[in-house]
C-alpha cells in the first residue's frame, strides 16, 4: 500500500523516461507512457516499479477526489426540498384569512430557495470538477488506435455515469425552484388580495343589533377576566418568586438605560428651566432625546418583562397573546403621551416646539394621549377578539366604535383655540390652512366608516395615530443627528470633553467623530423607524426581520457578494484599530520617548511613523473584516501603477522624500533651515510636505521633493552653536585703536558669548568719513541671537557715550583748519565793507 509521505504536494517524483512529475490529472499520460516502454525488454523489477508508480497515481487521484457521498447526500435534501414545497401548495389550496400566516409560508419559501440555490451550487461545481478530469483524461481511442489502460477507461465511465446523474439533479433542481418562486407568486397575490379585502370591505351598519353587540362584549369582557383571574391565581400559588425576580429584573434593565442615557447625553436630554431661549435645533434635539429615552425604558421594562414571564413559564398560551397585545398598546400610549408632552411642553415655555398656551396646551396633551388610548384599545382588543373567538359583529362594532371617537377627538382638537398671542397674553385658533386640515382629517374616518368601509377607516385612524407619532420622532431623530454633526457641537457634549482630556483628541478629531456619530444617529434612526412605519402598512415582523437579516448577512450584485454586517465590522475594527494605535502613539511619546530624553525631532519622526503604520494597519484590518479580498487588490494596484506613472508623479515623489526625511533626517522639528529663499524653523514634517514658520510668523508649505533634491540649510543640524556678526561705524577721528579695545572687552565681558572659539574684533574697512569694525564672536545657541545681538549694541552705545566716542551718523562731517577759518573771516568782512561804501555813494 503506497502513502503520500515523502511526495511534492501529492505529486511524485519521477525521473525515468521523461516521467518527471505524475499528478492524480495525469492518468492518460502515465497510461501511453506505460505502454510505449512496454515495447521494449526491461527487467522485472522496473515493470514492477512502474505498476506501483502507476497505483501511487491511483491512489492519489482517489484521495483528490470528492467523497462519493455529496451527491447522494445533495439527492436526499433535494428530496426533501420536494416534500416540502409540496406542502407548502396543499396548504394554499386552502382558504386562508391571516396575513401572519402567510407571510409565514413566505418566508419558510424563501428559505427553501436559497436551500435550492445551495445546492444547485454544489452540484455544478462538482460538475465541473467532473468536465476538467474527462478532458485531462481525453476522449476514448479509436479501432485503430492503441488501446488504453483499462484503469482509465473505467475512470472515464464512472465520471460519465456521475455527470449524468447530477445533469439529471440539476433539472430536478431547477424545476423544484420554479415551482417555489411560483409558490411565492401565488402568496404574495393572496397577501395582496387580502390586504385590499380588508380595506375595501363593506360592511351593513345595523342598529338594531345593538343590544346583541352590548350582550356579546359584556360576555367577552367577563372571559377575559375570568382568564385573567385564573392566571394570577396560579401566579400567587406557583409562580410568585418568579413572577417577582422577572419584574425587578425587568425594572433594573429599564433603570440602567434611563441612568446610563442621562450620564452618557447631559445637555441632550435633560429639559432645565433656562433664562436664554434655546436655538431650534437644540429644542429639536432636546425633544427627540427626552422622547425616545424614557420610551425606551419603557419598552425595555415591557420586553424584558414579557421575555422572563415566557423564560420562567409563568404565561399560559392565551395569557402569552394577551400579555403581548397588553404591553404593546401600554407602550404605545406612553410613547404618543410623551412625545406630546415634550413638543407641546406647557411648564417650560423655551422648550415649546410649537407656540400653545399652558392651559390649551394641557387639553391637547389630553386629546392626544384619548387618540392613543383608543388606538391601543382597538388593537388590544382585535387580538383578545381573536382569542377568546368573538362574534364577527362585535369586531366590527368595536372597530367602528374606536374609529369614530378617533375622529371626533381629531375634531376637537381642530376646534380649540391653542395658539398664543404674545402682544395681548391671549388665545387664538390655528392658523386656517392647518385647522381645515384637521377637520379634514378628523371627517375622514368617520365618513369612511358611516359609508361601512370599516377596515378601511380604522387602517386610516391608525395611520393618524400611531404611524403619524412615528414619523415626527424619526424628524426630530434626523435633526438631532444634523445638530451633533455641527462644529463645536460633539466637543462641547461630556463625551468630547472626556476624549479629549484622556486621549488629547484636538478639535477638528471632535469635529470628525461628531459627524460620524451624527451619520449613526441617522441610520439608527432609519433602522428603526422605517420598520415600525412598514408594520403600520401590513408588513409582518417576521419578514421585516428575515430581509434585514439578508441584508446584512450578504447579498449578490452580479458577480459580488456585498455584506453590510461586514462592512459595519470592518468600520468598527477600523475606529477601533484606530484609537488604539493613536493612544499608543501617545503613550510612546509621552511616557517612553520623553523620560528617555530622546532629541525632539526623533521623537517626532517616530510618532509621524507610527501614526501612517496606524492608519494602514487599521485599513488593511478594516477591509479585510469587510470581507472583501486583499489579493484582489493587486489588479487595482496595477492599474494605479499607471496612474502613477504618469498623473501622480510628484505626488510620489513628494511621498518618497518625506520617507527618506524622517529616515535620513537632515534637519528636525524645531531646526533652522535655509532652502529657496525661505529661512524659518521647521514646525512639521509630513509624508507629502514640511511646514516651516518664518520669523515673521509666517507658514510656508514646502514640497519634500525639493527639499531632498535641492540645497538646504541647516544652522542646527547637529548643534546650536553659531557666530553672530555685528558691524560699528565710528567717526573717522577716533582713535582706532581705543575703539578695538572697548569694542573687545564688552565682547568678551557678555555672559553669552563662548570663550571658545574666543570672540575678535576687526577693522574692517576706512572711508573718507567713516571707521567700520565687524564683531564675531560665537554663542551657545544661534536661535537666541536676536537678544544678544540687541544687548550688545546697548553696551557699546553706554560706552562709547562714557567715552566720548562719536559714532558715525548719516550726515557728512567737514573737517577744516583753523587759520583757514580766520582767513575765510577776514575776507568776508572785507567784502561787507565794501558793499556797504558802495551803497552809501
Amino acid at each position: 500500500m503506497l502513502h503520500k509521505a515523502g511526495t511534492f504536494g501529492g505529486r511524485w517524483p519521477c525521473d525515468l523516461f521523461g516521467l518527471r512529475y505524475v499528478g492524480a490529472s495525469d492518468l492518460k499520460l502515465v497510461a501511453l507512457k506505460l505502454a510505449y516502454i512496454s515495447r521494449f525488454r526491461i527487467p522485472g523489477f522496473l515493470s514492477v516499479l512502474f505498476a506501483l508508480l502507476l497505483g501511487g497515481v491511483v491512489i492519489a487521484s482517489a484521495q483528490d477526489a470528492p467523497a462519493p457521498g455529496v451527491v447522494q447526500q445533495q439527492k436526499e435534501e433535494l428530496l426533501d426540498y420536494k416534500e416540502q414545497a409540496q406542502t407548502i401548495g396543499d396548504q394554499l389550496q386552502a382558504p386562508m384569512s391571516s396575513d401572519e400566516e402567510l407571510a409565514g409560508l413566505r418566508l419558510r419559501l424563501d428559505a427553501l430557495s436559497r436551500q435550492l440555490s445551495d445546492t444547485n451550487t454544489v452540484l455544478r461545481q462538482r460538475l465541473a470538477e467532473i468536465n476538467r478530469r474527462l478532458e485531462q483524461l481525453g476522449t476514448a481511442p479509436a479501432g485503430d488506435e492503441a488501446s488504453e489502460a483499462a484503469i482509465v477507461t473505467e475512470e472515464r465511465a464512472r465520471l460519465n455515469a456521475e455527470k449524468s446523474e447530477i445533469n439529471a439533479k440539476l433539472s430536478d433542481t431547477e424545476d423544484t425552484a420554479l415551482t417555489v418562486k411560483q409558490l411565492s407568486a401565488t402568496v404574495s397575490n393572496l397577501r395582496r388580495e387580502l390586504f385590499t379585502g380588508t380595506l375595501s370591505h363593506r360592511v351593513h351598519i345595523d342598529t338594531t343589533l345593538a343590544s346583541k353587540v352590548i350582550l356579546d362584549a359584556r360576555t367577552q369582557l367577563a372571559e377575559l377576566g375570568l382568564i385573567l383571574k385564573s392566571w394570577w391565581r396560579f401566579v400567587l400559588e406557583f409562580k410568585l418568586h418568579a413572577f417577582l425576580a422577572a419584574t425587578l429584573l425587568a425594572l433594573a434593565a429599564a433603570f440602567f438605560l434611563q441612568l446610563g442615557a442621562r450620564r452618557i447625553l447631559g445637555s441632550l436630554y435633560s429639559r432645565t428651566a433656562e433664562n436664554e431661549v434655546p436655538s431650534n435645533l437644540r429644542r429639536l434635539s432636546v425633544a427627540f432625546w427626552s422622547t425616545v429615552i424614557p420610551a425606551g425604558a419603557v419598552a425595555t421594562f415591557l420586553v424584558t418583562a414579557y421575555f422572563f414571564l415566557n423564560y420562567f413559564d409563568i404565561m399560559t398560551p392565551n395569557v402569552v397573546i394577551i400579555l403581548q397585545a397588553f404591553f404593546i398598546a401600554v407602550g404605545i400610549i406612553f410613547f404618543i403621551g410623551r412625545l406630546a408632552f415634550v413638543c407641546i411642553s406647557p411648564n417650560m415655555p423655551v422648550w415649546r416646539l410649537m407656540p400653545i398656551a399652558p392651559r390649551p396646551g394641557y387639553i391637547l396633551i389630553c386629546l392626544i394621549i384619548a387618540m392613543a388610548v383608543a388606538s391601543g384599545a382597538d388593537s388590544f382588543f382585535s387580538k383578545v377578539n381573536e382569542v377568546l373567538a368573538a362574534p364577527l359583529s362585535l369586531t366590527m362594532a368595536k372597530s367602528l366604535l374606536l374609529t369614530l371617537v378617533i375622529g371626533l377627538l381629531i375634531l376637537i382638537a381642530a376646534f380649540l383655540k391653542p395658539m398664543e398671542k404674545p402682544e395681548e397674553n391671549g388665545v387664538q385658533p390655528w392658523p386656517r390652512a392647518f385647522r381645515r386640515f384637521l377637520i379634514l382629517l378628523g371627517l375622514l374616518p368617520i365618513i369612511v366608516a358611516s359609508l361601512g368601509f370599516i377596515g378601511l377607516a380604522r387602517f386610516i385612524s391608525q395611520q393618524i395615530v400611531v404611524t403619524g407619532a412615528f414619523l415626527v420622532v424619526m424628524y426630530l431623530g434626523f435633526l438631532t443627528g444634523r445638530t451633533i454633526s455641527e462644529e463645536q457641537a460633539f466637543a462641547s457634549r461630556p463625551v468630547g470633553r472626556l476624549l479629549h482630556e484622556r486621549f488629547h483628541f484636538d478639535d477638528m478629531a471632535l469635529d470628525q467623530l461628531g459627524v460620524m456619530i451624527g451619520i449613526l444617529i441617522n441610520l439608527a434612526v432609519a433602522l428603526i423607524g422605517v420598520p415600525l412605519v412598514l408594520m403600520q402598512f401590513g408588513f409582518q415582523w417576521a419578514e421585516l426581520k428575515s430581509g434585514f437579516y439578508g441584508l446584512m448577512t450578504g447579498f449578490q450584485i452580479g458577480s459580488i457578494s456585498v455584506s453590510l454586517t461586514g462592512i459595519l465590522t470592518g468600520l468598527a475594527l477600523f475606529v477601533i484599530v484606530y484609537f488604539l494605535m493613536h493612544w499608543f502613539q501617545n503613550w510612546l511619546d509621552s511616557k517612553v520617548l520623553a523620560r528617555g530624553r530622546v532629541d525632539a525631532g526623533v521623537r517626532n519622526s517616530i510618532r509621524t511613523v507610527i501614526g501612517y503604520v496606524g492608519v494602514v494597519l487599521a485599513a488593511l484590518i478594516g477591509v479585510s473584516a469587510a470581507g472583501f479580498n486583499l489579493s484582489s487588490l493587486a489588479l487595482i494596484a496595477g492599474g494605479l501603477s499607471l496612474g502613477i506613472g504618469f498623473g501622480l508623479q510628484n505626488i510620489v515623489q513628494n511621498f518618497v522624500s518625506g520617507l527618506i526625511l524622517l529616515a535620513e533626517r537632515p534637519f528636525k522639528v524645531g531646526d533652522w533651515v535655509e532652502t529657496g529663499g525661505v529661512s524659518g524653523i521647521v514646525k512639521k514634517i509630513s509624508v507629502r510636505a514640511t511646514e516651516v514658520e518664518t520669523f515673521q510668523r509666517q507658514s510656508i508649505v514646502v514640497p519634500n521633493s525639493s527639499l531632498i533634491n535641492g540645497n538646504v540649510g541647516n544652522w542646527t543640524l547637529r548643534n546650536k552653536l553659531g557666530r553672530i556678526d555685528i558691524n560699528v561705524q565710528t567717526g573717522y577721528m577716533a582713535d582706532p585703536r581705543r575703539v578695538h579695545t572697548l569694542l573687545t572687552e564688552i565682547i568678551r565681558s557678555n555672559p553669552s558669548i563662548l570663550k571658545n572659539p574666543e570672540p575678535f574684533v576687526a577693522l574692517q574697512s576706512m572711508t573718507e568719513s567713516l571707521l567700520v569694525f565687524d564683531i564675531y564672536a560665537f554663542v551657545a545657541d544661534i536661535t537666541s541671537t536676536g537678544g544678544i545681538k540687541n544687548e550688545i549694541r546697548f553696551q557699546i552705545v553706554e560706552r562709547f557715550h562714557a567715552e566720548n566716542i562719536q559714532l558715525a551718523s548719516s550726515s557728512t562731517s567737514l573737517v577744516v583748519n583753523a587759520a583757514e577759518v580766520e582767513k575765510l573771516s577776514n575776507e568776508l568782512n572785507r567784502h561787507e565793507i565794501r558793499s556797504t561804501k558802495d551803497d552809501a555813494s
